[in-house]
Formats: C-alpha cells, structure tokens, sequence
C-alpha cells in the first residue's frame, strides 16, 4: 500500500516550485496558469488553474488523489473538488514562518520530510546570513514595497518581514498583517509621502513596474526615493508566492537593493 499521494494537482506556483526542488515532479499531473517556476514546468505539465478559478472537470479528468491549494480566495475551488470526492488541502501561509511550516508538511506529505528539512535549513541558514549582513549597515533604509499602483497596495506580511531581514524597514508595517489586498489600500498618496520611503520597490502583481510614472506622481519629487532615484522592481513570481522563491531569489534581490543604497547614502 503507497501512503504517499501519487497524482497531485497543484492550484499555485509555491507547491509546484518546491515539489521541483524536493526531486517529486512526477507526482505532478497539473498546475496553475500562473506558474513560472519552474519554467520547464508549463512544458512538462498541464495548466488547470488560475487562481481563482480553476477547469473542475479537467482536474477530475487527472484523477488527483491530492490538490493543493492557497488560502480563502480558492475555497470555492477547493469546496467543488471536495464535492467531487477529492481530497483538497489548503494552506493559509502568510509569514516567512509559516512558509517554511507549509514547505516542511508538503514535503512530509510525499515521503521527503528529511530533504525538506535539509532544504529548508539551508535557506534559513541564507536568511542568517542576509540578516548578518544587513546588520552591517549605518542606517536601514525606509522601504515602500508597492504591490499594486492603483490603488496603492502596501506589502503582505513575508514581504514585510523579508525587507526587515534584507536590512530595510517596511514604512507601512501596520498594513503588513492584513492578509487581504483590499485592506493594504493606502488611499491617499500623500500618506506614502509622509513616510518619506528611502527605497520604493514595485511587484505590481504581474504588470511590469514603471519607475517614470512612480516619479512621476503628483506631490512625489521630494520623496528621498524619487530624489535620489531609488526605484526599483523585484518581479512578482519572485515574491509574491509564499514559497521558495521568496525566501531564496526574493531576498536576495531585496538585500542588493537596500545593500546598494547603503553603499551611497547610509
């Protein structure tokens, strides 16, 4: 009898990225249109998902013994697969904790647990080390991590804490808790300003950011940010998914950014 699941369908990236880097891609018989990491996934793998909607009759024709999934925003996926007999989990991670919480279970889950666990304490061993460096710094940097444009959305909270570890401060850590986008909306633009950000960093949520329109912004040209040219994009697949990305290419593109700045104007 094989206690291990053997057709896993994968409703977001981060599961499908990690089972990749855990050696079990075979088990993989779907994934989101989203995905981009791998990039060899979106050849080796049918696409069944957007993220909110997914093709139910195309993922029972898989014949899943297991779908992962992310958060309330695909429960009603997740209730139209379990409907149908299939077994759904779901998980919720919004920290850089429960990251790896989440990392560690999927890994359990497909007979990987001590290369999950090698795997994970390796990048928590990079973060240390990030963190170690960061701490080098004269002054850490205000950061506004912009995650949309219109209307301005502020950092989910692994992004909030992953600028910490990168050595910035993230200048709206009170919007950072808030899981959903709808309650990280900074309405008025002049509060930003206020803030007087050091770094601006865009991942506007698969659009490409335009620093020349941050720049150029109503009431902007005095933000140190602006001023100095400090505007930046790190790409959303890269830290926008609570999983592997974040905490490996995510930080690290952080951490030379706010390095960087440190170089000319700490």
């Amino acid at each position: 009898m094989n206690l291990f699941p053997q057709r896993i369908v994968c409703l977001t990236e981060e599961t499908t990225e990690w089972l990749y880097m855990l050696g079990e891609e075979a088990r993989i018989v779907g994934i989101s249109g989203f995905t981009v990491r791998p990039r060899r996934a979106r050849q080796e793998k049918p696409r069944v998902s957007a993220f909110l909607t997914a093709k139910i009759d195309q993922i029972l024709a898989l014949k899943p013994d297991c779908v992962f999934g992310f958060s309330d925003l695909q429960a009603d996926i997740a209730s139209a697969l379990i409907r149908q007999g299939i077994q759904v989990t779901v998980f919720n991670q919004r920290s850089v904790a429960e990251i790896f919480a989440m990392m560690y279970q999927v890994a359990a889950m497909v007979g990987q647990a001590e290369k999950g666990l090698t795997l994970i304490a390796q990048m928590q061993k990079q973060l240390e080390d990030i963190q170690q460096t960061a701490a080098t710094l004269p002054r850490r940097p205000r950061v506004f991590f912009e995650e949309w444009d219109v209307p301005h959305i502020s950092a989910i909270q692994w992004v909030s804490e992953l600028v910490g570890i990168a050595g910035g401060d993230d200048v709206f850590p009170e919007l950072a808790k808030e899981s959903l986008g709808k309650y990280r909306i900074i309405a008025d633009g002049a509060e930003i300003v206020g803030r007087a950000p050091d770094i601006i960093i865009g991942s506007w949520c698969g659009k490409k950011f335009r620093p020349e329109k941050v720049a150029a912004r109503e009431g902007w040209q005095d933000v140190p940010a602006v001023r100095h040219q400090q505007l930046f994009e790190v790409k959303s697949p890269d830290i926008l998914q609570p999983g592997p990305a974040a905490l490996t290419d995510g930080v690290q593109a952080l951490h030379r950014i706010i390095m960087a700045w440190g170089k000319l104007y700490a």
